[in-house]
């Protein structure tokens, strides 16, 4: 469930927003998010979304979903799909259906023709090496194209060929004439059409020419009557090209939109970048966009982040123009502090260790119930069975114990959660000299209370063997091993490949024995595995018969680098 306060953090958008109701500027608000359909949304996507989509949630507003689709070598249906099904997991609706840039193609052919009949823009035969030649650099001004003064006639008629496909891909464009010695070099007469044969997943094959983002995103903002366009900072720059377009084109709406730049999310020991997360599952680093160990939306799901804890995450992560770099730790925790409210508990085993309790009676070593949740009454409570032996972890057994050790050793005692005291008596090594089994004796006068004339500090957890569901257990951690693993140079002064700092341990499968209550689960089920951590049945590969489980996220931040 959404509330606002979820999203009542004070930034500097919110303050021009509510100037504007208040002067009436606007009556109301309308953002958008626009993400292009060519990959899978990220971590930096998420809190764009929950910007967005939460600034009108507050001011009771609305906010389109815009697919930015004017790449169609680049773009299909699946990412499309993706999209809409992240932004609704994180827990939001768009208004009305949802748009696509590829339905104004006509409105925008159209305004483009107005800004030729102008003087405006013209079509130009320049190469794209040659136009790179004459744009100039940021310290020198640019040279006007050969091609700049054709008529208007001239350029009605190229510009009507160009659409009806009588030259070559890449031959002309359609350029803005603005002004070739402007200090911004994105104002020096910018490309606004080319010509690329290729099918396009809402278009298909109707226009061999597509229109460019920095053209295409203001006149869309526009027809829907936008009025607060948010972008990260790279866009700052391309403003006045915003600006100058809505300004010398028919206004489309009677709201004119305006474009507010914030800093964009990079989070450390991971990467943002579509073309290189494409990279790591194009490449086979990764088993696919859903991966638990990507920063995608979809990856985080599986991994068993919740939208709650997501949404968490981009309010603590903030809204500024200062640079804005979180480390996993904030992200993982703002899951963790999610989870522990939310997750019922189970106890599972994931290194096990044998121990035969050599007084076990049946009839009178008794089982108890316990909740699932300490402060959660509604989840319920499940009986937790005994039998003669369980499994503990190996690591809660220590021959020679460091100071300080409160789990279990030779002679010594350790309470059963939810159990039994029980004392190790005897050990047993196989011809190696590995432990692999303990012998140990209950103190029956313990369930439920303490021992009578002596204390006992350590509890541990455990699985009935008989009773235990064995389970397959994926643990992943970070998937590189350096906080940013696409800006390390060589000796040379170069970039490393992003794919150098790959961590080799990011994911480890194992078998492992829980609880008979992990029996029978349905996918994405959110646990709490006590003492060891947050787990989430696997969206794909689970079966409640064979069951798969997901390391969420350790009980703490205990992560070091390699």
């Amino acid at each position: 469930m959404l509330n606002k306060d979820q999203f009542a953090d004070n930034h500097f958008i919110r303050t021009i927003i509510e100037e504007d109701l208040k002067s009436g500027k606007h009556e109301a608000i309308q953002t958008r998010f626009p993400p292009e359909p060519n990959g899978y949304l990220h971590i930096g996507h998420a809190k764009s979304i929950c910007l967005n989509f939460g600034l009108a949630y507050i001011y009771d507003g609305l906010c389109n979903l815009r697919f930015d689709d004017t790449n169609p070598e680049k773009e299909n249906d699946e990412y499309v799909n993706a999209i809409k099904e992240d932004v609704e997991w994180l827990g939001f609706h768009w208004a009305g259906e949802p748009r696509f840039a590829s339905n104004y193609f006509d409105q925008l052919y159209d305004y483009a023709v107005g800004l030729i009949k102008d003087g405006k823009a013209y079509v130009d035969d320049l190469t794209p090496e040659e136009m790179r030649e004459y744009r100039g650099t940021l310290t020198e001004a640019g040279k006007n194209s050969p091609y700049r003064d054709r008529s208007v006639e001239e350029n009605l008629d190229l510009f009507t060929r160009m659409k009806n496909g009588e030259f070559p891909d890449g031959s002309k464009t359609l350029r803005l004439k603005i002004d070739m010695a402007s200090g911004n070099i994105n104002m020096r007469d910018p490309v606004i059409y080319r010509i690329r044969r290729a099918h396009h997943h809402n278009t298909g094959d109707k226009w061999c020419i597509y229109p460019m983002y920095d053209y295409t995103h203001c006149i869309s903002d526009a027809i829907e009557g936008i009025t607060h366009s948010l972008c990260t900072l790279e866009f700052e720059a391309h403003r006045p090209l915003y600006d100058w377009v809505l300004d010398n084109i028919p206004a489309p709406h009677a709201t004119r939109p305006r474009q507010y730049e914030f800093s964009r999310l990079e989070l450390l020991y991971s990467i943002t970048s579509k073309r290189k997360l494409n990279q790591l599952v194009s490449d086979g680093h990764v088993t696919g966009w859903d991966d638990p160990r990507m920063p995608t939306i979809s990856g985080m799901r599986r991994r068993g982040y919740t939208p709650e804890g997501l949404r968490l995450f981009a309010k603590r992560a903030g809204i500024s123009k200062s640079e804005n770099i979180v480390d996993m730790s904030v992200l993982e925790g703002a899951i963790r502090e999610e989870l522990e409210n939310s997750a019922p508990r189970l106890m599972a085993v994931l290194n096990p260790l044998k121990v035969t309790l050599t007084n076990f009676e049946a009839g009178k070593t008794q089982s108890r119930r316990a909740a699932f949740h300490p402060n959660h009454e509604e989840m319920g409570e499940r009986e937790i069975p005994v039998s003669q032996t369980i499994y503990i972890e190996a690591d809660d057994f220590a021959e020679n114990p460091p100071k300080g050790f409160k789990r279990l050793t030779l002679g010594g005692e350790v309470r059963l959660r939810h159990g039994y005291v029980i004392k190790c008596d005897e050990v047993v090594k196989d011809a190696a000299g590995n432990v692999v089994e303990l012998k140990c004796s209950i103190d029956h006068d313990t369930l439920g209370k303490n021992p009578e004339g002596r204390k006992v500090k350590g509890v541990i957890h455990w699985v009935s063997a008989e009773h235990a569901a064995e389970i397959k257990v994926r643990l992943y951690d970070r998937l590189f091993t350096v906080e940013r693993p696409d800006a390390v140079r060589g000796e040379d002064g170069e970039y490393l490949p992003f794919t150098d700092f790959l961590n080799p341990e990011s994911v480890k499968e194992i078998t492992a024995y829980a609880e008979p209550a992990a029996k029978n689960l349905p996918a994405e089920s959110r646990w709490q595995f006590e003492r060891l951590g947050y787990f989430v049945t696997d969206r794909k590969d689970h079966r409640p018969e064979q069951p798969v489980f997901n390391r969420t996220v350790t009980l703490k931040d205990s992560w070091q680098p390699k």
